[in-house]
């Protein structure tokens, strides 16, 4: 039996994972696509440095090109990261034939489109299920598993940082900065957080989801982001008080052909799955037009539970060489996009006011959302003994963002309220 060889661009916590499962399970996948799978070229930053797992250094090139353009070679698994250079190298080795398996977010939300493209011309597999949710077979399921059904809303936790995060506040009654410091002693937050707790890497992976999800081609400047970096331990105790759990969501809807996504930190009632998914795992709940709702749950990142998705995409790829169709499940939008306006976006809120201490406050507060149109679900007004003014806090019904953004505005020039201390979506 000919062996199928793979090129490996990237040797860090996922490549290592991957590396381990190809040759500790070598017996059971090649069982399975009837050829033994041979790891040829690895490309790394420095092949003197060590590793936790033995390779061999005649497998070791520091020159990428090594693997792209090595004539053996059927498959590439991209797992370095980056975005330019590795399109670059992704692109030349769809030109020659060379099917793609890759772990990389902000490749594929950026520029998937157009590598999905170049796979279809080149009749060529590009596989990318560890890029969202790591070990959640997420992207496969929404390809595959509701092929037959209509997509009307995707909403996850996408990011296990901010959910290891709002955890730690939510069960201790703990600071954001507190627990940002102890997730990076962990391991679970980069020494820059940014990209995580400002919502970007949750909103690259609603792209790709949305993309799947409604067959339209979704880009990241379609997606609403505000990140987890202004939430306090009084929001959450208050979302508590109130039956909610905190969680940063990645919200995609889809309504009479038009789509919203956002990325925000969002008040879920406690009854609902995704209120419960704590730590750093991930959770994705779709809601089908036929199926209704189901939800996916597991391990959002990690060596192991990413490299599993990376070499379960491996072994789709060889599947499909051995059938001789590679190149035909590629899903390239083909809807033309039509994206939701202010008006058409809705969704309760949750509003917590500062406000003076006095007789008919509260009326103009209500007159307020009267004079917007906005239908009030509860309102509760009480004194804070460390605050010197009075906390309204108010949950709406359903309401237009347009509607909601009007009050807020009108608010803003109100004398009798002192801050708009907070504003969240709620969900559940």
């Amino acid at each position: 039996m000919k062996p199928i060889k793979v090129g490996l661009l990237g040797l860090g916590t996922v490549g290592i994972g991957v590396v381990r499962i190809v040759e500790g399970n070598q017996e059971d996948l090649s069982s399975q696509v009837g050829s033994p799978i041979i790891i040829e070229k690895i490309a790394v930053n420095n092949c003197e440095k060590e590793r936790d797992i033995y390779v061999d250094p005649a497998k070791l090139t520091e020159n990428p090109w090594d693997v792209i353009r090595n004539p053996e070679i059927d498959v590439i698994v991209e797992v370095m990261g980056g975005v330019e250079e590795t399109k670059a190298y992704i692109l030349e080795a769809l030109e020659r034939g060379k099917h793609i398996v890759t772990a990389n977010k902000d490749l594929m939300a950026l520029y998937g489109s157009e590598i999905l493209a170049k796979a279809q011309e080149n009749q060529c597999d590009v596989f990318y299920e560890a890029s969202v949710a790591g070990g959640i077979p997420i992207i496969r399921t929404l390809i595959e598993g509701f092929s037959s059904d209509r997509i009307l809303k995707i909403m996850g936790i996408v990011n296990g940082t901010t959910n290891f995060i709002l955890t730690k506040m939510s069960k201790e009654g703990a600071s954001y900065d507190d627990v940002l410091e102890e997730a990076k002693r962990l391991g679970y937050a980069e020494s820059d957080p940014t990209s995580d707790v400002e919502g970007i890497d949750a909103a690259r992976k609603m792209t790709i989801l949305g993309t799947l999800g409604f067959r339209t081609n979704v880009e990241l400047d379609d997606v609403s982001v505000r990140g987890i970096s202004q939430v306090t331990k009084e929001d959450i105790a208050y979302a508590k008080r109130l039956g909610y759990e905190m969680k940063l969501l990645g919200i995609a809807d889809c309504e009479d052909e038009h789509i919203s996504i956002s990325v925000q930190p969002t008040m879920v009632r406690r009854n609902h799955p995704i209120a419960s998914v704590n730590g750093v795992f991930n959770a994705v709940y779709v809601y089908g037009q036929a199926v209704g709702e189901t939800m996916f749950y597991g391990a959002g990142a990690g060596s192991m539970p990413t490299a599993t998705s990376v070499v379960s995409d491996l072994i789709a790829v060889i599947k499909n060489l051995k059938l001789g169709v590679n190149g035909l499940k590629a899903i390239v939008p083909y809807k033309v996009k039509k994206l939701k306006n202010d008006k058409q976006i809705k969704y309760k809120n949750f509003i917590l006011l500062h406000v003076e201490d006095k007789a008919g406050v509260l009326a103009q507060i209500t007159q307020a959302f009267a004079q917007f149109d906005v239908s009030l679900e509860s309102v509760v007004q009480q004194p804070n003994e460390h605050n010197p003014f009075a906390e309204i806090i108010i949950v709406t019904h359903d309401v237009s963002k347009d509607s909601m953004n009007k009050v807020l505005e009108h608010f803003e020039g109100l004398s009798v309220i002192r801050t708009i201390k907070s504003v969240y979506r709620v969900e559940g």
